[in-house]
């Protein structure tokens, strides 16, 4: 940098010869050029054309509103109050009560709140703490399914292991049982299920989740759900994995607050199961984060007690925008896939005459002012010609928003 005597270009040029884990993690998440240079991630470059254009931003998936009043206020209260300081590593002992009361009240599940549950520094944390604990090495495999959520494939090659993809297939993006059966051997390791389903909306049908339990018993593989979205299923109560006949004992639960709360920018996860899975998990996230958020924490467990009530508005609300999106998405010219939980609606752009999902959305600001992001980016480069001309929204913004969108994009028929 200038003025510390340092000659900057030449220093990058040697980290990029350096075979450390930063350079496996930008591969995994396809953020090496072809030159091995490390490049944004297609959010970073749509949010940075978003606010260059004046654009409607419905790429990355955070709310444009503030979460419940008692939520906010609580944290608040935590904050006069003191609560500012490093909490237990574990989390503090009123919000693991609250998620072990949340999990008995909406799905039966008995758990021990100081042994059985870990607060982490959100969903992305829990997931990178498991993957670190639980991955020994190449030799092991971790299974998801494709298109995935972007830190997947860089945390998995920060654990040196091997990514291995069930694809989900436009339009309904459920898996075909042979490609998980395929997908899974006696080098699995982890079996993670994210669902409902980010980017597509997809939620799994009880058949694929009996399948997943039989083969992690089959070959001693832990399953890890990604349930971040569990009160954003629109076509029925969503049904944890862990509570299946035979999953406690090799399964792992995470989530967090930020999309049932709104309050993404909090960072308040927090992973459950038995005891020893646990442990390992901490092991690993003690060097990690340590702690966080301590005046959010009781924030969140002010929110896992709100009435059933909120969490049944909250889910219909959603579920009105998704409709409100597609039916925008459908007068604009596009093929719309109908998700049945989360914050997304996949849709394709070739009746438009799209070709490539990533110009489409470079274009797209300019063409009708709204930001969407390509499902290519959350695909492996084997299988993006699969979703080459597919496109995710998020619906995850005030009525208004969307109807301004909705009325920009009816613009790409005309």
């Amino acid at each position: 940098m200038p003025g510390m005597g340092v000659d900057y270009a030449s220093s990058v040029n040697r980290m990029r010869e350096i075979p450390g884990a930063w350079r496996r993690t930008a591969f995994g998440a396809g953020l090496l050029g072809p030159d091995g240079s490390t490049r944004p991630t297609i959010f970073a470059e749509m949010s940075a054309l978003a606010a260059r254009t004046g654009a409607i931003n419905l790429g990355q998936g955070f709310p444009d509103e503030d979460g419940p009043p008692a939520v906010l206020e609580a944290a608040r209260a935590a904050i006069a109050h003191g609560v500012n300081q490093y909490p237990p590593g574990r989390g503090i002992p009123d919000l693991l009560d609250a998620i072990a009361e949340h999990q008995l009240r909406f799905y039966g599940q008995h758990l021990d709140p100081h042994r059985d549950v870990l607060v982490t520094a959100g969903a992305t944390e829990a997931l990178a703490a498991t993957l670190l604990a639980l991955v020994e090495g190449p030799d092991d495999e971790v299974v998801v399914f494709e298109p995935y959520y972007d830190s997947y494939a860089a945390v998995v090659a920060l654990a040196g292991a091997r990514l291995v993809t069930v694809p989900l297939r436009w339009p309904d993006f459920q898996p075909d049982p042979d490609d998980l059966r395929a997908a899974v051997s006696n080098r699995t390791r982890v079996i993670l299920v994210n669902d409902p389903h980010n980017p597509t909306g997809a939620v799994f049908t009880r058949e694929l989740q009996d399948e997943v339990v039989r083969l992690a018993e089959r070959h001693d593989a832990v399953i890890v759900t990604d349930e971040v979205y569990e009160h954003l299923a629109f076509d029925g109560p969503h049904v944890p994995i862990a509570t299946l006949p035979g999953a406690w004992e090799r399964t792992l639960t995470i989530s967090s607050g930020g999309k049932t709360f709104s309050t993404t920018g909090w960072k308040i996860g927090w992973i459950a199961g038995p005891s020893d899975l646990v442990d390992a998990v901490l092991a690993v996230k003690q060097f990690l984060t340590y702690v966080n958020g301590a005046p959010f924490q009781p924030a969140i467990a002010t929110g896992l007690r709100l009435p059933d009530a909120f969490f049944d508005d909250i889910a219909e609300a959603m579920r009105a925008k998704r409709d409100l999106l597609g039916s925008g998405l459908r007068a604009a010219g596009f093929d719309v896939s109908v998700p049945s939980g989360s914050y997304f609606t996949v849709m394709d752009a070739a009746p438009l005459g799209a070709t490539d999902a990533a110009e489409f959305c470079r274009a797209l600001p300019e063409r009708a002012g709204v930001v969407a992001i390509p499902l290519t980016a959350f695909a492996s480069p084997a299988r993006r010609a699969e979703y080459a001309t597919l496109v995710r929204f998020a619906a995850c913004k005030r009525v208004e928003v969307l109807e301004d969108a909705a009325s920009r994009l009816a613009a790409l028929a005309g």
